[in-house]
């Protein structure tokens, strides 16, 4: 089944108005965790249209752009590594996914949600696990939240110079933890994600 027959599928059940959400950022050991929910256009399908993670950075840097025109609604939200550090990542998770949904300038009748759980977002949502390599608008807003994502992190490289974060987007490479050792955790650094190297229980 295609991406968007999925979601045809899930509309023939008497939706007229579906939003795809999905998250990244949820393992890096800096920055925020980004989410996107979007409201797709399926009457011009994008072909390239798949999971982030499918497709290079290049590709999905082009396809951001293309995304934005086609979509009917948009919106991204994010928390940051404090309030990460604050009520643990997987309610962060869930905070930025219900605000971004809540941002959007069009209310869906049903939202699919990339994974397994949607504690804490209001509406009527549809867990889909692996949703960004099933769903159309999951896929769509996959690639929103990656870009918007590694974008941000790679201008927190030339305020934070030497962790590479532009070459790793704070996920926990060898060469990350390296910087670590070397210069110590800077600002947007997540302090929950790394107590080994803090010295913490």
């Amino acid at each position: 089944m295609s991406l968007i027959e999925f979601d045809k599928q899930i509309k023939d059940e008497g939706f007229s108005t579906l939003a795809g959400v999905d998250e990244a950022g949820r393992g890096p050991l800096a920055g925020p965790v980004f989410a996107c929910a979007i409201i797709m256009n399926e009457d011009n399908i994008i072909e390239d249209i798949n999971d982030s993670k499918k497709i290079s950075e290049k590709k999905r840097e082009m396809l951001y752009d293309v995304i934005l025109d086609n979509a009917l609604a948009v919106s991204v939200a994010y928390m940051d590594e404090k309030q990460i550090d604050e009520i643990n990542i997987l309610n962060a998770t869930m905070l930025a996914m219900d605000a971004a949904i809540k941002g959007l300038e069009i209310k869906p009748d049903i939202v699919l949600i990339d994974g397994n759980r949607d504690k804490g977002i209001e509406g009527n949502t549809r867990c889909v696990v692996k949703g960004d390599a099933k769903s159309y608008n999951v896929a769509a807003a996959s690639i929103i939240a990656k870009v918007s994502r590694d974008r941000y992190i790679r201008e927190m490289d030339g305020k934070y110079p030497g962790y590479g974060f532009a070459k790793h987007k704070g996920y926990g490479t060898k060469e990350h933890y390296e910087a670590i050792e070397r210069l110590g955790i800077c600002e947007i650094h997540r302090k929950t994600f790394l107590k080994k190297i803090l010295g913490e229980k």
